[in-house]
């Protein structure tokens, strides 16, 4: 799947595609959200937990950018 069709995707479906396709690498925490880094064929997918409520938050998809930043130091 490219990007350009995830993103056409609706919410539920981007969500139940990166559950199924989806491989997990890493985990940053900032005050009560976890931003969960995974990576689907040659783009990536940022998931926006909120571990107070429990609830998923927003879920952002790019290929590269100061996005990633985070997630190399």
């Amino acid at each position: 799947m490219t990007l350009y069709a995830f993103n056409s995707l609706s919410t539920d479906e981007q969500y139940n595609f990166l559950w199924q396709e989806g491989v997990y690498l890493d985990t940053v925490v900032k005050k009560d959200i976890k931003l969960n880094l995974y990576a689907i064929n040659k783009f990536f997918v940022e998931v926006h937990y909120n571990a107070v409520t429990n609830k998923l938050v927003a879920l952002k998809s790019f290929k590269y950018g100061t996005i990633m930043d985070k997630y190399i130091s």
